[in-house]
């Protein structure tokens, strides 16, 4: 009974909202209810907390490393690849792909944070953000890219463009050549043709 009365009345106290780290955090946990009155109160976010996913995309080189690495295929990534540099990310390291398609869908995410280990300008980073709700799961699926389907299709159309010259000018450069050996070739023999053999 005593333990009865004891929880009846500790009931109508509120939780203590200390963070972990705090030296009589577990003391301090069984003064009160253990249910807090959320959102009025909120529980403090660790350092360390795996949350949301957010995308710097002005750092983002689509190198495609996260989305390979993620278990759950979460990350959708649509390269696009430039003519020619087209900046430059914080950390100094070239930008050479457009990010037609940048989408991460949280529906499916895991948390288990490898696409921030392995992302090599550190543009993918975990917030501390976890109160996300939504009345359609599609409104999950973030969009970071804001790429105009349009634009896209430009990008590749110049890509592509560029690329059909540069195989022109080489094979243009490989006929050439073939036709200078042959010239050659033709020079050497009508000059043995010609030529009077040695009396021995």
């Amino acid at each position: 009974m005593a333990l009865t009365l004891r929880h009846l009345f500790a009931s109508k106290k509120r939780r203590v909202m200390d963070p972990v780290k705090t030296d009589n955090y577990f003391d301090t946990q069984g003064q009160g209810t253990n249910t807090i009155q959320y959102p009025a109160q909120q529980l403090p976010v660790p350092e360390v907390g795996r949350y949301q996913l957010f995308v710097e995309m002005d750092d983002c080189i689509v190198c495609d490393l996260c989305a390979k690495i993620c278990p759950v295929d979460c990350i959708e990534i649509d390269a696009i690849k430039a003519t020619e540099a087209i900046g430059q990310t914080s950390d100094g390291t070239t930008k050479r792909l457009y990010a037609a398609k940048f989408d991460i869908d949280m529906a499916k995410c895991m948390y288990c944070g490898l696409c921030t280990v392995v992302c090599p300008t550190e543009c993918i980073t975990m917030t501390n953000q976890y109160d996300v709700s939504v009345p359609e799961l599609d409104l999950l699926t973030y969009k970071f890219s804001d790429m105009d389907t349009a634009v896209a299709e430009e990008k590749r159309r110049l890509f592509e463009e560029a690329q059909a010259e540069k195989q022109a000018a080489k094979l243009a450069a490989m006929k050439k050549k073939e036709d200078d050996d042959k010239k050659n070739k033709d020079k050497g023999n009508g000059d043995d043709e010609g030529a009077v053999p040695e009396l021995v």
